[in-house]
């Protein structure tokens, strides 16, 4: 019998030998490729960056240009290793003695990197050019590992290298991160993932598809060791040649052209079509969680096509879907985009915490297409505008009269009471002789003020709601309570002044007479407003356009524009419907 050689997945079999390997990291080959030729290589390198992009291959391929001898043995450091030297041997195979790999997750506290670098530092090379120690995931070191190694780090022995790698480097200590040369290595751009996946399937003699390698980096997210695996699984579940329908099946996607039409009739709030759409695509095996997740892409990526047009040549998206989305970014305003975009959001939160994925992924797109078709604020203007006028209102069914107090006349909106009634020369009287330390306070309202300064909350509250003021004078105030006023508001407004002035107040009751009170005022004015309101005939076609709805708020035209100017965005939109059947 004869040995089948043992398979070997492709992220291993096609990890780079040699910066020339390496995809997608110019600026990292170009920079080493610099310090290799000056000699002026660091003491300590730092590989940052997601998963799957070669931090740990690129500490390796420095570990071996650092060491490499060259075939004829008399090489020195280069940025091309030979590949066929006994260093560069045992280093690609991991049995080097002088390079030590050590994983942080596992190895975290002090005593690990005592044992594995502190003791051993010292001791020279013993058959390499430098002791290198590699370090993944040094993120996951304790604080007192990490102070352990600085000493060693900030001054190493000429013969030491040290090389780390995470995938977190913000959680590493800055006292770490100042004593290495930092790379950051960047997600592969989909163009290059794609030209990596066809050369690897060309070179295993797979037939696979463009489009399916479009899925593939798509899913992989700029990650190359994820890029291969995915391959790997897709090579073995096409079986002969890979199609894109075959891939989703893998990746329990939908269809990226059907998530698409789902998208549209969402937009046109066709609420049956969609439902059915949704059901055919859960019934292909697609999880209504991705199908969501989906929308949710298309309406982040038309929203971008639509601020920078260029964004619509994804290589990963076919050129039926570009056209789609450049056409939607196009027609579609702003608002409906970003509205779409929170409310599946939200939708992605519901069908995560729901018992049945299926049911509340239906929840969210009836929610969806109810939501579609509403008007822009801009166009339900010009509808009520355009409306005919409401029947007039029954007479009698005006906006109720404001309560107050029987003295009538002078109305104070927004403000406190007026000193008193119109047609009274009593306050004059009273006013002939005021003593001049209570010159301060020469109307009603300074007293108000007087009270407010002096924090007394509830004198206020029971102030503005319980006098009705008749007569005042600096010293002398008369008033009709109101119903709402304690009994002894008189006598505790009387010792509080006393005690704030140092001057005596004389406070009498009245049975009558007495202007509205603070807050009667403010009220009656709110009624005012709100009655105005209600029979403005813009109000009135908008509750009729509208059954059910109600006036909740009322502000004055001056206060909402100063509130729009603090929120309003300027935004252009298309009054054009993309939607809107022929």
């Amino acid at each position: 019998m004869t040995d089948t050689p043992s398979y070997q997945v492709l992220a291993r079999k096609y990890r780079p030998e040699t910066f020339a390997d390496l995809v997608g990291q110019d600026a990292m080959v170009r920079t080493l490729k610099n310090a290799f030729a000056t000699g002026r290589i660091a003491q300590a390198f730092m590989m940052t960056g997601i998963r799957g992009t070669g931090k740990t291959t690129t500490a390796r391929i420095i570990a071996k240009g650092l060491n490499c001898t060259g075939p004829d043995g008399k090489g020195g450091p280069t940025i091309e290793p030979c590949g066929v030297c006994d260093n560069c041997r045992a280093i690609a195979t991991g049995t080097h003695v002088d390079v030590m790999e050590m994983d942080a997750a596992s190895h975290t506290g002090v005593q690990n990197i005592r044992d594995a670098i502190i003791d051993t530092v010292s001791y020279r090379a013993v058959s390499a050019r430098y002791k290198i120690f590699i370090i993944d995931e040094v993120h996951m070191l304790s604080t007192s590992a990490f102070n352990a190694l600085l000493k060693t780090l900030e001054e190493p022995p000429e013969h030491v290298k040290f090389i780390f790698a995470t995938t977190e480097i913000r959680k590493v200590p800055v006292t770490v991160l100042s004593r290495c040369q930092r790379f950051d290595l960047r997600r592969i751009e989909p163009e290059t993932m794609i030209a990596l996946l066809r050369r690897i399937s060309d070179a295993e003699g797979a037939e696979i598809t463009d489009e399916a390698l479009a899925l593939i980096t798509r899913a992989a997210e700029g990650s190359a060791r994820d890029a291969e695996s995915l391959l790997d699984q897709a090579i073995s579940h096409g079986a002969g040649e890979t199609t894109a329908d075959q891939v989703r099946g893998m990746l329990g996607l939908a269809d990226r052209g059907r998530v698409l039409d789902l998208f549209e009739m969402i937009l046109k709030g066709q609420a049956a079509e969609a439902l059915e759409e949704l059901g055919a695509q859960y019934a292909d095996g697609a999880d209504p969680m991705a199908v969501l997740r989906d929308l949710a892409e298309i309406a982040h990526w038309v929203s971008v096509i639509k601020i920078t047009p260029g964004a619509a040549d994804d290589p990963t998206v076919g050129p039926d879907e570009r056209a789609r989305g450049a056409a939607f970014a196009e027609n579609l305003p702003m608002r409906v985009l970003t509205r779409l975009w929170q409310m599946l959001l939200k939708a992605l939160e519901e069908v995560g915490g729901a018992p049945n994925a299926m049911m509340a992924a239906e929840m969210a797109v009836i929610r969806l297409t109810h939501v579609a078709d509403l008007p822009s604020p801009e166009e339900l203007v010009r509808r009520l505008q355009d409306a005919p006028p409401p029947p007039p209102a029954p007479s009698g069914g005006g906006a109720p009269a404001p309560r107050g107090g029987g003295g009538g006349g002078g109305e104070a909106r927004g403000g406190p009471a007026p000193s008193a009634p119109r047609g009274s020369g009593a306050q004059a009287a009273l006013a002939e002789a005021p003593d001049p330390g209570l010159a301060r306070y020469a109307s009603f309202e300074h007293v108000i003020e007087l009270v407010r300064a002096k924090r007394d909350v509830q004198l206020l509250v029971e102030i503005e709601g319980g006098i009705r003021l008749v007569r005042y004078a600096p010293g002398r105030i008369e008033f009709e309570p109101a119903p709402s006023a304690p009994r002894d508001l008189a006598q505790r407004l009387g010792q509080r002044l006393h005690l704030w002035t140092g001057n005596r107040w004389v406070i009498t009751l009245a049975s009558s007479g007495g202007a509205p009170s603070i807050t009667e005022a403010r009220d009656a004015e709110a009624l005012a407003l709100r009655g105005e309101a209600e029979t403005h005939p813009f109000v009135q076609a908008a509750l009729a356009a509208f059954p059910g709805a109600r006036i909740t708020e009322v502000r004055p035209a001056k206060e909402a524009e100063q509130q729009a100017e603090v929120e309003a965005l300027a935004e252009v939109e298309d009054e054009w419907d993309p939607f809107e059947e022929d």
